[in-house]
């Protein structure tokens, strides 16, 4: 791929999900809270992973499955992110690059194994993980390609990275160097406990190295300490270019120079999994944006790439997105 031509360069962990289903007891009995992400040990992982049922292995992480969604929808992007030279590091390189995403990161050869999330699927359609980040969470500055940065329309940063201090560095120098050559930089919370944990870091983030923000509303909130969403919405008006905020079934809402653009969801005969609704909306977000589509064309194709995501299991479409857009 001519990295010429690469319109967005995700940076965030580099992981394979183990996807399987499973009934509230089992969630339960892993001393997990359901519908929500928790960090784990590498002896936790080892526990879990040999109790689950049969499960699918993909590359997954958040930046990663939206590198996937941008590819499938015709355009090209590209991902930075740490795995060790173990099988799951290989196994994550060859799926992600057979998503047609470019990566190039070189493996780690000592250090923590490749992370993994284990991803619970309850019948209800809410996805309950267990995140060992292992190698993941060494990534810094010295990982990063200055030459695809610059190249790169847009540079999206995945806001669960953020808990590592090497992270942060080299998100700063991302940003730095995206701004240096005249590019964007966008920025999802990724959730709600992840905000919690940084509120101060991020809001100096946004205010200062950020100009598009993706948010659901519980994040929006969160970040803001604010009583309801209209209340966080007004809040971060003014901190960034745009803000692209998602509410689930209610759609989304997108601010940017003062308008206030309302996108609605697009129905889907039953949610089966909402894991990686989030990641396919900002694909379909920023496939429109670097293509220069108007922002609310842009917040339509989230809501398609993000209604075929939720009608199956996994968080990498199961359809060739592009044939959705006709």
């Amino acid at each position: 791929m001519d990295s010429s031509k690469i319109d967005v360069l995700g940076i965030g962990n580099a992981i394979v999900d183990v996807i399987s289903a499973a009934e509230d007891g089992f969630v339960d009995a892993q001393g997990m809270n359901k519908g929500t992400m928790s960090l784990i040990d590498g002896a936790v992982a080892e526990r879990i992973y040999g109790a689950m049922g049969p499960g699918r292995e993909m590359s997954g992480g958040s930046a990663a499955n939206t590198m996937a969604g941008i590819a499938s929808l015709g355009g090209s992007g590209a991902f930075t992110g740490k795995v060790r030279n173990d099988q799951l590091g290989g196994i994550f390189a060859h799926d992600i690059r057979a998503a047609g995403v470019r990566f190039e990161s070189r493996p780690a050869t000592d250090g923590p194994a490749t992370a993994r999330c284990l991803v619970l699927v309850t019948p209800d359609a809410q996805r309950t993980m267990a995140t060992f980040l292992g190698a993941a969470v060494n990534l810094g500055p010295d990982d990063l390609d200055p030459a695809l940065i610059g190249t790169a329309q847009v540079t999206y940063l995945e806001g669960y990275l953020w808990d590592a201090a090497a992270a942060k560095e080299a998100f700063l120098k991302a940003a730095e160097l995206a701004h240096a050559a005249g590019r964007k930089v966008a920025l999802t919370l990724s959730d709600p406990f992840c905000v919690d944990r940084h509120r101060d870091s991020f809001l100096e983030l946004v205010r200062d190295h950020v100009d598009l923000l993706f948010a659901n509303e519980d994040e929006i909130i969160s970040l803001y300490q604010a009583e309801d969403f209209e209340a966080a919405r007004a809040a971060v008006e003014g901190h960034c270019e745009v803000a692209i905020l998602t509410r689930s079934e209610k759609g989304s809402v997108i601010l940017a120079n003062g308008a206030r653009h309302e996108v609605s969801c697009v129905p889907v005969p039953q949610v089966v999994d909402t894991t990686g609704a989030g990641d396919l909306y900002a694909a379909g977000f920023l496939y429109g944006y670097t293509q220069g589509l108007p922002l609310p064309d842009c917040g339509r194709i989230g809501a398609i790439a993000a209604a075929e995501i939720i009608s199956h299991l996994g968080a990498r479409p199961e359809k060739k997105l592009s044939t959705l857009l006709t």
